[in-house]
């Protein structure tokens, strides 16, 4: 133990006797009024259990529940818990897109820790922005904070099948459009494909996040792996109930936590598990956030980790097994004790919300299923999921999941089919008269952060119907758009800068050859530097989307998809004082 009871943030609201003044006083009596007495609360630390439930989020139904079993954690270590809603960020339920609103559940995280008399806090979510909002939000307020994850839901079940969330689905729906399957087949999906509590149990961007979060040691050993509705997700939401109270004693803050190295070690983790592109935008506005000064992470990083990291995770979208499956080959630890066999890969000796260095966490972790986590040597790729691509068409970076494409088109050559807003593409992907063809690189610009607005999951652009029923399963797309974590295909995405504000994207035409060469990192539109200057003299910049409210505070202040979509005055340096209680 390294803080004493008057060294607690708490006691400055409550004081130590009922003589330390009128507002600790004041503070004291209105706890009396909540039926607390002061045996069960002064003197001890006081933990925020920050809970993303809501009626309109299935991925954390349960997290009701869950804090229970923390707070019963947390009553256990001598602390006492106060449980505190926040903003729930449903991503099948949220419009436009919850990515509009993950700045907003962060600086509504920090702003709370900040505010309020936490000693600690207990972060609770794990659907898609949820992971990346609470931890910049308790970064920046650098309070002892864990986390605590929602868990995957069970593999889904179609007629006997085992599927999974957002992958099956866009499979089974392109069949749909192709004639292939009716009405009953997609009920019986429908009823079948999400039957539990939890997020995605594919290899999509929530599942990629937890494992992120476990990877920067912001959670216990073990945690991003379990099944929501499995019996250890209990028994491990009361163990964080119990480690955050150890963590206040200790001083143990997230800026000793999220460093370079832990950052590196995410990456390499999410490259290592074939995981969501979206993880590259959330985890450059995470180390943004960290410490005093933050942490300098780019996409050149991502790419230079990819070209060193193994694909070693056999699950969905790229793979062929659901979180289910990965837990019980071991989960996390031991896909990370694979990954450290790789000369490099891992910073092993640095500190983790346990206390202890992260290779204790993962270095005899056994493996179960060898198909499920594959050693480096039978890796499912000798390189990491997702490239980084520059050129003419994307000066600032895009990205594309390569392992989830078509081999036949990481190198390709195409015209260009434009659609300039996520409506056309609706209304006009069916004409014939656009002439589509499979060698066609169907565009969609105004998606990107401003144009979107909120950066949508637009980025698996819809194949043509009549191109489905000959066969085609996978073309060339381009975006200043997300894609889906659990969506596939030759996609490339968050090309920046965005159309919406000038880039390079704004200036294609529909019959402009384009070249993407994965090999080479490469993307680029085949016209020359004088007809897109003259181009872009002519291209008029679009109104904005909002006059008021969230909407235009947004717009103003977010930043581009490659330097992680933060709000500036967030992400930035400078003070932001603790609160004066008296």
């Amino acid at each position: 133990m390294t803080k004493k009871p008057e060294e607690l943030r708490s006691f400055r609201w409550f004081g130590g006797e009922r003589t330390s003044g009128l507002r600790a006083f004041g503070h004291r009596s209105r706890m009396r009024q909540l039926g607390i007495e002061p045996a069960e609360h002064l003197g001890k630390p006081l933990i925020a259990v920050l809970n993303t439930w809501s009626e309109l989020n299935p991925c954390h139904m349960h997290l009701r529940q869950r804090a229970e079993q923390v707070k019963r954690g947390v009553l256990e270590a001598g602390g006492f818990p106060v449980e505190m809603p926040v903003a729930t960020l449903s991503e099948v339920f949220q419009k436009p897109t919850p990515m509009m609103y993950r700045n907003l559940l962060a600086m509504e995280t920090e702003e709370l820790l900040r505010s309020y008399p936490a000693d600690g806090a207990v972060l609770m979510g794990g659907c898609d922005k949820t992971t990346p909002a609470l931890l910049m939000g308790a970064a920046s307020a650098n309070i002892p904070a864990i986390y605590l994850t929602a868990g995957p839901m069970l593999r889904g079940n179609f007629r006997g099948h085992p599927v999974g969330s957002g992958t099956d689905a866009w499979k089974f729906w392109d069949d749909a459009r192709a004639g292939l399957v009716g009405d009953c087949e997609l009920a019986d999906l429908e009823c079948g494909i999400a039957r539990s509590p939890g997020h995605c149990m594919t290899m999509g961007t929530a599942s990629t996040m937890t494992s992120a979060a476990e990877a920067l040691g912001m959670t216990l050993p073990g945690m991003a792996s379990i099944p929501a509705v499995d019996s250890a997700h209990y028994r491990m939401a009361a163990a964080t109930g119990r480690r955050i109270v150890a963590m206040v004693w200790e001083d143990l803050t997230p800026d000793q936590i999220l460093t370079r190295d832990a950052f590196e070690d995410a990456a390499a983790t999410v490259l290592a598990l074939g995981g969501s592109t979206n993880a590259l935008i959330h985890l450059i506005a995470m180390a943004g956030r960290a410490g005093a000064q933050g942490v300098d992470l780019t996409l050149d990083d991502f790419d230079a980790i990819s070209r060193r990291v193994p694909w070693l995770a056999n699950i969905k979208p790229s793979g062929q097994y659901l979180m289910e499956d990965f837990y019980h080959a071991g989960g996390l630890p031991a896909l990370l004790g694979r990954l450290a066999q790789v000369p490099g890969a891992l910073h092993l000796g640095r500190i983790t919300v346990n206390g202890g260095p992260f290779g204790q966490n993962i270095l005899d972790a056994p493996v179960y299923n060898e198909d499920v986590i594959r050693t480096p040597d039978a890796a499912l790729a000798s390189e990491g999921g997702v490239a980084v691509l520059r050129g003419n068409l994307a000066p600032d970076g895009a990205v594309i999941k390569h392992i989830a494409a078509e081999p036949r088109l990481l190198k390709h050559t195409g015209p260009a089919v434009v659609f300039d807003s996520h409506h056309d593409l609706q209304m006009r992907i069916n004409d014939p008269a656009l002439n589509i063809t499979p060698d066609s690189v169907l565009v969609l610009r105004n998606a990107g952060p401003k144009g979107g607005p909120g950066m949508p999951e637009y980025g698996m652009l819809p194949i043509p119907d009549y191109l489905l029923a000959r066969g085609v399963r996978d073309m060339v797309r381009i975006s200043d758009a997300r894609m889906s974590g659990t969506s596939y295909g030759a996609c490339v995405l968050h090309v920046a800068p965005e159309s919406f504000v000038g880039g390079p994207l704004a200036l294609v035409q529909t019959g402009d050859l384009i070249t993407l060469d994965v090999a080479a990192r490469s993307l680029s539109l085949n016209i020359s530097e004088r007809t897109m200057a003259r181009r872009l003299e002519q291209w008029q910049p679009p109104g904005p989307k909002f006059e008021r409210g969230y909407g235009a505070l947004y717009t103003e202040h977010i930043t581009q998809a490659n330097e992680g979509c933060d709000f500036g005055f967030l992400a930035r340096r400078g003070r932001n004082p603790e609160p004066d209680p008296t």
